[in-house]
């Protein structure tokens, strides 16, 4: 008989990508072009340090602001500032350290356009100093009097949907000497909060829950995987204690329970999907 031990488990979230975007207007005075930054007049939280974003010109015209890329589209990893300033970056890790002289250069824009932001997000990445987590899945009862026989036989049961707690330590920045920092760094806890301060494209994500995780494909990982949306964070903090969150998460499309090996796409160093020939992704195991 196997016997599981939670230091087998883990979680990994995927930044879900906004389907409207955001759409606004980025004019000469918002680039300064000396500190490779600029800002747009956005809702507040739209956009989160780290998220991969799509700048692209509503009237399909070139976009004047990444020096030498004259197409009508960008695609580039954000560091939002203090104050809503923006600056871009080639991979997710510099846009988390925003390092002016690692930033894309900008030029400033002849004149006025409307330009659209939309995220875009494919990898999964772990997430940070969890202490324990808790799944949760239900199945909803249903009123059949006026279903025929054909879809009563469908709905009978129910339809599954799940909530969930993650209980983690406070954590909302790497240290400069931080030697995990990497292409491959965590979420931390900090992000769901934010997540659910952004209204513009919303508080989902899509969250796989290990049970246990073993890394191989010769060996069952077993796992939750399911849309999710942040319902309430709550940060405890403690004078003579670590400060703890608790982050409330429901369900807000299929909630699965998988066995095997999690399928991993090949990224480009870009971080965008490697795609076959017929524009489907391209797994590890189809490499073999």
């Amino acid at each position: 008989m196997a016997i599981y031990f939670g230091s087998n488990g883990l979680v990994e979230l995927r930044r879900d990508t906004a389907s409207s975007g955001i759409i606004t207007q980025l004019d000469p005075n918002d680039v300064n072009v000396s500190k490779r930054r600029f800002s747009v007049d956005t809702f507040p939280n739209s956009l989160i340090t780290g998220d991969q974003v799509d700048i692209s010109t509503v009237d399909g015209t070139n976009l004047d602001l990444v020096s030498g890329h004259n197409y009508p589209d960008v695609r580039r990893y954000i560091h939002v500032d203090e104050v809503g300033g923006i600056r871009l970056f080639n991979t997710f890790a510099l846009a988390l350290e925003g390092r002016q002289a690692e930033a894309s250069i900008l030029v400033a824009p002849s004149v006025a356009k409307q330009i659209k932001l939309v995220t875009k997000n494919n990898r999964y990445r772990c997430l940070a100093n969890i202490k324990d987590f808790e799944i949760t899945t239900a199945r909803d009862s249903i009123d059949l009097t006026n279903l025929g026989d054909e879809f009563k036989a469908q709905f009978d049961r129910g339809l599954i949907s799940g909530q969930g707690t993650l209980n983690c330590l406070w954590q909302h920045q790497y240290l400069m000497c931080d030697s995990n920092y990497t292409a491959n760094a965590p979420e931390f806890p900090s992000y769901l909060a934010q997540l659910i301060l952004r209204m513009e494209q919303g508080a989902d994500f899509k969250g796989q829950f290990f049970i246990y995780y073993n890394g191989s494909a010769d060996v069952n990982s077993i796992w939750y995987e399911a849309d999710c949306l942040v319902s309430n964070v709550a940060v405890s903090v403690q004078t003579e204690g670590v400060i703890s969150t608790k982050i409330d998460f429901v369900t807000s499309g299929p909630f699965q329970l998988k066995s095997g090996a999690p399928q991993e796409a090949i990224l480009q160093e870009s971080g965008d999907l490697l795609l076959q020939e017929d524009g489907s992704k391209l797994y590890l195991e189809d490499t073999n």
